[in-house]
């Protein structure tokens, strides 16, 4: 978990325009997750762009405004995070949420 902020710390310190971000809540604290998907959203906000991959379905939804699911190697699903939360079949089927 210490490493993956430091990581994120580290990438913020060179004032970035762009972040790739693979699994950032891995390993982390329920409490600490909380505290870098806040600051990934007010990131984005400021224009920073973010390329994240997640497993957690709640947390990429939250930060992304476009979603690609995919599944063994094919992309799946394709389309805006509202849509994508809203559609039920796919929260479902690929996404074990619901």
């Amino acid at each position: 978990g210490e490493q993956q902020m430091l990581a994120i710390g580290r990438a913020l310190m060179s004032d970035p325009k762009f972040l790739l971000l693979d699994e950032p809540s891995q390993g982390l604290a329920p409490v600490i997750v909380d505290v870098v998907v806040d600051t990934l959203v007010r990131l984005k906000k400021e224009g920073i762009g973010i390329l994240l991959v997640e497993q957690n379905a709640e947390i990429a939804l939250e930060i992304a405004d476009q979603a690609s699911i995919i599944e063994q190697g094919e992309i799946v699903h394709r389309g805006t995070a509202a849509e994508t939360r809203a559609n039920t079949q796919v929260m479902n089927t690929y996404l074990s949420v619901g």
